[in-house]
């Protein structure tokens, strides 16, 4: 099957070459509320997390820390930082989640503390079914941190808007 891939509605994202770098995020402050907010909706009430008492007598990060599901969950929010994308703009089409490769959570992440990421195009190829598969080599920090947060490589696959 040929696939048909209308030049006319990419957007500038698709037309960077593997290697170019998209841009840094705003800084986003991890506060326990967030963390708290997030243990609720994906019922895990981890003390390692929600209970900074616990936390700082019997954890190893000296207090309470992101949740690493939380971290990644906030890539599509650092992620429209940068392209700075009105979610109702789908003449552009749209981004779909389409997984990850080569995810790593590489250190904690603790409440109190402000993270941002890096974004790098990847490779995008065409699939069967008129679709672009767009790879962003992704990279969080923590501010003041010695070691990424997070590291990976998030797949996208960009719908046409339709005719």
């Amino acid at each position: 099957m040929e696939v048909s891939l209308s030049e006319e509605h990419i957007e500038p994202l698709l037309r960077l070459e593997p290697g170019t770098p998209i841009g840094v995020s705003d800084w986003v402050l991890i506060e326990q509320d967030m963390v708290n907010q997030f243990a609720e909706v994906t019922r895990d009430p981890d003390p390692l997390h929600t209970d900074p008492e616990w936390a700082r007598a019997n954890g190893p990060f000296g207090g309470t820390t992101a949740y690493g599901f939380l971290t990644i969950s906030l890539l599509t929010h650092m992620f429209r930082t940068v392209i700075e994308h009105d979610l109702r703009e789908t003449d552009l089409g749209l981004f779909l989640n389409y997984g990850f490769d080569r995810l790593r959570l590489v250190s904690p992440v603790p409440v109190g503390s402000r993270i941002r990421a890096r974004f790098t195009m990847g490779d995008k190829r065409a699939d069967a079914n008129g679709r672009w598969i767009v790879r962003l080599v992704c990279e969080i920090e923590v501010e003041d941190g010695e070691r990424p947060a997070l590291v990976c490589e998030w797949l996208s696959a960009w719908v046409p808007p339709r005719s």
